[in-house]
């Protein structure tokens, strides 16, 4: 065999596609893209309902390669917010070649699983349900699967289910297999040396947003938002980046700011770090907060920022 031949021959065998991580809010869909990708794209948190945006990582095999879209938790609300987030999970339901719901093995199977199933079943995506947090689960006393699934959707849609630890990576190997065979075949989509098809302002907005969801109190992250509004790489060894933290209430902003800036500067010094990892240079963040009452209700607000 020659050797054109021989890449014609591996080309043909290449898998591709669209992979839609769905899931509760906390089920550790970002947990495990950042794992799969081996980067930090997608924002992880104790909180729930962090991931606004559906945020694409690509992971290149051999022989395949598997865009993964981290996909916002499903969540009850009429809010504009709420829309924008469920409705970007609805079309990752639409445009996806296969699906992986995650299900947090430790509060179990919920109705919003089945809602998703049924959705899955009549779209007859070829699906895996991984029950998520294994490390954190009672083996002996865990029932796994649930008896829901068995019933779950008509005889000729039948999913895989597995269990696996996105922390310490125990079963990621074997889901990988399993989402690979259920892609297309089709030659690589995007350049193999390509994570993600985000740009890097978007990506650091999200380290900054996380910053101030692990600093702030309960209520205000939900109610704030970030926009980096320069991003200067006009030095080889330094990166300037200013970026606005946005918040509903001047009393939120009294808080993001803390007593004698405080807070603003605790949040600055995590996101700095993160984004140096991120860029693999150093970063100059400068960081302002600023009150837009209503930017969560406002559609054209909402998709400036990323959000639809």
């Amino acid at each position: 065999m020659t050797e054109g031949q021989h890449q014609t021959s591996s080309q043909e065998n290449h898998r591709a596609g669209v992979v839609a991580i769905l899931g509760e809010p906390n089920a550790g869909k970002s947990t495990l893209m950042n794992r799969l990708v081996g980067e930090k794209l997608a924002i992880v948190t104790p909180k729930p309902q962090t991931t606004r945006s559906r945020i694409l990582g690509i992971l290149s095999l051999e022989q395949a390669q598997l865009l993964l879209v981290d996909t916002p938790g499903l969540n009850e609300g009429v809010k504009a917010l709420n829309r924008a987030l469920n409705d970007q999970v609805d079309e990752a339901v639409a445009d996806c070649d296969a699906a992986l719901l995650l299900v947090d093995r430790t509060r179990g199977w919920r109705l919003a699983h089945d809602e998703l199933v049924d959705s899955l079943a009549k779209r007859r995506t070829p699906t895996v349900i991984a029950g998520t947090k294994l490390d954190l689960v009672n083996r002996k006393t865990a029932d796994w699967p649930p008896e829901n699934l068995e019933k779950a959707g008509p005889e000729a849609w039948a999913p895989v289910v597995m269990e696996i630890s996105a922390r310490t990576g125990e079963g990621v190997g074997a889901l990988i297999d399993a989402l690979v065979t259920r892609l297309p075949f089709s030659p690589p989509l995007y350049p193999e040396d390509e994570l993600s098809d985000r740009p890097l302002r978007f990506l650091v907005a999200e380290l900054v947003r996380e910053a101030a969801f692990e600093a702030l109190s309960q209520e205000v992250p939900y109610e704030l938002a970030v926009e980096v509004v320069e991003f200067d790489e006009s030095r080889e060894d330094l990166v300037r980046i200013r970026a606005n933290l946005i918040v509903t209430r001047a009393s939120q902003k009294s808080i993001v700011i803390g007593r004698g800036g405080a807070m603003i500067k605790a949040i600055g010094v995590q996101a700095r770090r993160a984004i140096e990892r991120l860029l693999s240079n150093r970063v100059h963040l400068e960081l302002w907060t600023v009150v837009e009452p209503k930017w969560s209700k406002r559609p054209n607000r909402l998709k400036s920022l990323g959000y639809s």
